[in-house]
Order: C-alpha cells, then sequence, then structure tokens
C-alpha cells in the first residue's frame, strides 16, 4: 500500500513507472507480431529471440520518448501546478491518445507484414494521398482481419485503466520550500532532458539509431521483429531525398564497372511485332506447380494449371526476381526499367517528374500505339498519372470499362471480364501496338466470382484459390486471343507485380520474398526454354527492344535477357538494406557497407553467412552494389535519366 502511494505521491516515481508500463506493453506487442509471423520468424532459437526481444527495448525506448514528449514536458516542468486535478487530464490525453496511435501501427503490421515483409514506414502518408485506395484499403484490413481492432482496444483499454489506477493525488516534493523547491526540480528537469536525449538518440553513439542499426542483432530477414512500428515511421517520415553517393570519384571510373547506358547490338531490320505486357497481381513463384516440383515430399501441384502449360512453350527464367514489394513499384520497374531502391514509392517520389525513358515513348517513334489497362477505379496507386507520364496513349480503367455488374465490390473489375474486355480491344486496334495490362483479382480479399464459388480449390493460404481464378481468366483470355489476327504477330510477357503470402522456407527468405515468374512467349517462335539465368523486372524492357531490334541508345538500369556478353543479376531493396544477386551468390549492403554474403546454390535458405570468410566475392559483389545504387541515386537526383542529345 505504502509503495503504491510512493507512485501516486511522487510525481517523478510516477512518470517513470507509467514509461515502464509503456516498455512492458512493446514488449507483448511484440511477442504478438512474433506469434502473428510464427512460420515466417520459425528458424530463430530460443536464444536468438531472446537476444532480438532485449535489444528491442531500445528502438522500444526511441518510439516511446518521441510519442510520449508532450506528456513528459507536461510532468516535468518544474511547477507546482503540475499534480492540479484539471492539468493530469490534459495529461492522460497526450498520454493516451500517442500511444493509443503507436499502438495501432504495431497491430496493423500483425497481418501487414505478411504481405510486404517488412514494418510499414513513412511512405505511407505519401500512399494515403494517392487516389482512394489507402481508405479502401484500411476499411477492408479491418474487415478482415477484426480481430486485430480488438487487440487495440483491449490495449487502449489497459492503457486507461492503469493511468486511472496511477494518478496522481498529490506531489510530496510540493511540501519542499519554495526555492529548494524550484531548485530541484530544475536540476530534474535538465536530468530528464539529458537523459531523453540520449533515449531519442538511442544511445551514446555517435549518430542517432536507424531502421539498418536493427541488423547489428539479427540478420536481415528477421530485422523486422527488433524493431516496432513507430519507430520505422519516425525514422522515415522526412525521409524523401535519396543521398548522393560518391563511392568512385568519376563518371568513367563508375562506367567502368556499371552503366546503365545501352547502346544497340544490331543483329537484323527492326520487327515491328505487336507487344503484350501482363503484369499479374501477387503471382509469387511460390504458386506456380511445374517450377516447384521438390517443394514437398510427395509432390508440389500448385495452382496455376494453365501458366503451367504456357511455361512449357516460352521462355521462361527460373531465377526471376521483383525489383519492389508493392505494385506501385512494380509498373515503373517493367515499364520504364526503374527498379525500387528507396522507400518511397517511385511513382510518389520527389523525382517523378523526371524525365524518363520507357517502352511507350521508344516505340512511338517507331509508329506504335500503346496502352495500360488496368481495371481498377481511375486514380488508383497513381497508375493512370504514372501512365500519362511514361507515354502511354490511353489509360483504360474501370471508368472506361462502364459496366458495374463485373465489380468485384472491392477493387475493381473481375479478371476474367477485363481481360475478355483487353482482348476485344486490342482486335480493334491498328497494328503495331503495345499495350499493358496489370490484373487484380488476386489482390487481397481475394475476390472470386460467385458462379465460380465451387469451382476453385481451397488452398493452405487464403490467396490460393483467387490465384486458382485468376490463372483461369489468363487461360480465358488466351482462348480468345489467339483466334484473333494480331495474336501471330505478337510478343508476350508476363510477370507479376511482387510476391504475396509463403508457407515455405525459402519463399520466406530474403530471395523468395522477391521470386516471381518471368516469361517471354512468342506464337510459332524459337522461344522455348526453361532458363536459370537471373532475371529481374527490369530487365524487361532492355529485352524487349534487343527481341525487335531497336536502333538507338537508351537507358536502363537493367539488362536484356538475350545478351549473352553481359552478367546478369537482380537488385532489390527492403528494410533499408540493399540486395544484390549475382554469379550465384547473394550480398546485402546497407549503404555503408556490406552486411551479408551466402551463396545461394549451396544454401537457398541463406544461413550461412560468408562475408568473413569469401573476400573475393564480396570484394566484386561490393564494387557492383556501389557502382549500381551511385547510379541510380545520383541520376534520379541530377535528373539524368535520359542520354542527352539521343
Amino acid at each position: 500500500m505504502q509503495s503504491n502511494n510512493v507512485f501516486k505521491r511522487n510525481i517523478h516515481f510516477n512518470l517513470l513507472l507509467r514509461l515502464s508500463f509503456l516498455l512492458l506493453l512493446y514488449s507483448l506487442l511484440r511477442f504478438l507480431f512474433y506469434l502473428f509471423n510464427a512460420s515466417y520468424f520459425s528458424d530463430l532459437s530460443y536464444t536468438e529471440l531472446l537476444i532480438i526481444f532485449l535489444n528491442g527495448v531500445r528502438f522500444d525506448i526511441v518510439a516511446l520518448i518521441v510519442l510520449n514528449i508532450p506528456f513528459i514536458i507536461l510532468f516535468i516542468i518544474p511547477f507546482k501546478f503540475r499534480s492540479n486535478s484539471k492539468y493530469q487530464k490534459l495529461a492522460a490525453f497526450f498520454f493516451v491518445i500517442p500511444n493509443a496511435i503507436g499502438f495501432i501501427g504495431n497491430c496493423i503490421d500483425f497481418e501487414f507484414f505478411k504481405f510486404e515483409a517488412r514494418r510499414m514506414t513513412g511512405e505511407i502518408f505519401n500512399i494515403i494521398g494517392i487516389g482512394d485506395d489507402f481508405v479502401t484499403l484500411l476499411l477492408q484490413y479491418l474487415t478482415d482481419f477484426w480481430y486485430i481492432l480488438l487487440i487495440w482496444l483491449a490495449l487502449v483499454a489497459i492503457l486507461i485503466i492503469f493511468y486511472n489506477k496511477t494518478k496522481i493525488i498529490s506531489d510530496n516534493n510540493k511540501s519542499l520550500k519554495k526555492h529548494r523547491y524550484y531548485i530541484i526540480e530544475s536540476l530534474m528537469f535538465i536530468l530528464y532532458l539529458v537523459i531523453g536525449t540520449i533515449g531519442v538518440r538511442g544511445g551514446f553513439q555517435l549518430e542517432p539509431i536507424s531502421i539498418i542499426n536493427a541488423g547489428q542483432f539479427t540478420n536481415s530477414k528477421n530485422i523486422a521483429l527488433v524493431l516496432n512500428t513507430p519507430f520505422c515511421i519516425i525514422k522515415t517520415i522526412n525521409k524523401t531525398e535519396l543521398e548522393e553517393y560518391k563511392f568512385y570519384k568519376t563518371e568513367v571510373e563508375l562506367n567502368k564497372i556499371y552503366s546503365p547506358i545501352h547502346n544497340p547490338k544490331l543483329k537484323g531490320d527492326f520487327k515491328k511485332i505487336n507487344i503484350v505486357v501482363i503484369i499479374l497481381e501477387s503471382f509469387s513463384k511460390e504458386y506456380i506447380g511445374s517450377v516447384n516440383s521438390n517443394l514437398e515430399p510427395n509432390g508440389y501441384k500448385g495452382y496455376t494449371p494453365f501458366l503451367d502449360s504456357l511455361i512449357k512453350q516460352s521462355l521462361y527464367f527460373n531465377n526471376a526476381f521483383a525489383n519492389g514489394k508493392r505494385s506501385i513499384d512494380a509498373i515503373p520497374a517493367v515499364t520504364s526499367t526503374i527498379p525500387s531502391l528507396m522507400n518511397n514509392p517511385y511513382i510518389s517520389s520527389i523525382y517523378a517528374g523526371d524525365n524518363i525513358y520507357s517502352i511507350p515513348k521508344l516505340l512511338k517513334e517507331k509508329g506504335y500505339q500503346s496502352f495500360f489497362f488496368h481495371g481498377g477505379t481511375n486514380g488508383t496507386m497513381g497508375f493512370d498519372a504514372y501512365a500519362k507520364m511514361a507515354g502511354f496513349d490511353k489509360y483504360i480503367g474501370r471508368q472506361e470499362y462502364n459496366n458495374e455488374k463485373d465489380f468485384d465490390g472491392k477493387w475493381g473489375i473481375y479478371d476474367e471480364e477485363f481481360l475478355q474486355y483487353f482482348a476485344n480491344n486490342l482486335n480493334k486496334t491498328k497494328e503495331p501496338f503495345f499495350a499493358e495490362i496489370f490484373t487484380l483479382s488476386s489482390h487481397h480479399p481475394y475476390p472470386v466470382p460467385e458462379k465460380y464459388k465451387n469451382k476453385f480449390k481451397e488452398g493452405t493460404l487464403p490467396i490460393h484459390r483467387s490465384i486458382e481464378y485468376a490463372d483461369y481468366a489468363l487461360a480465358q483470355f488466351f482462348k480468345t486471343a489467339q483466334k484473333m489476327p494480331w495474336f501471330s504477330n505478337t510478343l508476350f510477357v508476363i510477370t507479376a507485380d511482387h510476391t504475396s503470402e509463403a508457407s515455405h522456407l525459402y519463399y520466406q527468405n530474403n530471395l523468395g520474398i522477391f521470386s516471381i515468374p518471368i516469361l517471354f512467349y512468342k506464337p510459332d517462335s524459337i522461344l522455348h526454354n526453361f532458363s536459370n539465368t537471373v532475371t529481374q523486372q527490369i530487365d524487361i524492357m532492355p529485352s524487349i527492344m534487343d527481341f525487335i531490334n531497336y536502333d538507338k541508345s537508351y537507358l536502363s538500369f537493367g539488362n536484356s535477357v538475350f545478351d549473352s556478353t553481359t552478367s546478369h543479376f537482380a537488385i532489390n531493396y527492403i528494410n533499408n538494406t540493399y540486395q544484390l544477386i549475382e554469379n550465384g551468390y547473394a550480398l546485402q549492403f546497407d549503404g555503408k557497407q556490406s552486411l551479408s554474403l551466402y551463396n545461394i546454390n549451396k544454401d537457398s535458405l541463406l544461413q550461412q553467412n560468408l562475408i568473413n570468410s569469401d573476400p573475393l566475392i564480396k570484394y566484386t559483389l561490393d564494387k557492383k552494389i556501389k557502382a549500381i545504387i551511385q547510379s541510380y541515386n545520383n541520376r534520379l537526383i541530377n535528373n539524368r535519366m535520359i542520354i542527352k542529345n539521343n
């Protein structure tokens, strides 16, 4: 009873108690985050978990100090009215509201992490401003994951109950003589400022801790478990600009290692064929049975029977990777060969106005018409604005489709109907044309038309049924298109925007979370092969240009899959860590130094870090990744994304 009174009668003990309780709740939130994503973190031992949880407190302290600055200031200002009941009600407001906001961020990531394999960051506020997607997504999220809302409400209720139970009833220090009170409390105020400054910096080190520091306590795959969502948002909310790098002092030195300038290697006359690029929503490589036969002991059938059959008739790349984890990243990567190597999506970044190359722009001078199709509501993720900037002649979305009976009630027009609409529109189009379509039915909440309720099987993940439907819709598109006159004179490129939920260990690590299909199909052609060459989304544009014998120079961060003279690689970025995949190795780099190196042919689960045991490979890949990052950052910053006088 006496100890309870200490906390109710001493404002400093009271503040310490409440902040300590918040730290306890953040550890609980980390534990819940772990439970919701236990399969993703299944490779962690109990010792590793303990290390992660203990070091996570450091990041929690930073977030809690920032969120509670108003509350702490109200408590520590050296005036006697601090214990006044009305004043304490004001303090209560600044205790409950900011912390409730911090809780909801952490709670949302319980499920959101399964889609992006990272915590939310400050770029979420940029995405909020693009179309109505955020509101739609949030409402759908709360509907599907209603238990997240209940957990959040329970945590807020616990917070309020605890606050009321520890309510200040008086301040013992008020009994001190006036001058002594103000001297002691002023010194305490200064002490709090010093401790708070150390806390908000995350310690005594030269630089304040950031997201990348979490990598000191675990490998990059598990960084999210060390972190908390408010910390990630706080540390990235104003990080809108890229850093200009000078790993290499001159452009000549840089270009010897890596250059995005592509000069044509003419192999014949220009092929004036049609080009169709199909981007499938959330089509992880894991869902494709024919390329995962050894995934399970008794065989793995997958959920894409049509894509399985098409792969056998195509040039398929088995080591293909997405350059981002979001739909908004995929369109610039595929269409304009711009990878997502920053926290903000390119489309909503300050560099979106840069003059860039794109497939429509390059083909326009060759007499091509270009079209971008997406069945979503016009304005979604800024695709229509990007399409215009990228040089598409026309954007065709839900508004142009103009038939709401085929609306899925969530995102847009069902894939089957919209793909049929796509085929019929192309049949009315003058050749040659370039057309790109981005599907949507395999996006959460995975709507499947009522008429197919019993046609498609349930899988081990909620997405599997909608993947099977989307694959069926794709099959119906090809069934229709192959009867049309333009079909035989068309190169089809099929890929995914990004990966989604995964149920197997490989597809949960830093390789698997980017593994997607990329295939090239042309009726009655020699494009029949199963290739293990590493490729990526940003290789699609230069590959198309190479295939049709495009005869002018252009800039592309990727390479043509048809070029046997170059070294093929893939690059990704997640949790403030870059990843370069090349020559059977994966290097992870934090912008300053290389962190991890894996032999992916022998160690596909990325369990043996070779960073200190293979110096030559590390040196070679380190040089390459620095050159790519420097070229990417500096060109975007200085608006040098096109070749002058070209």
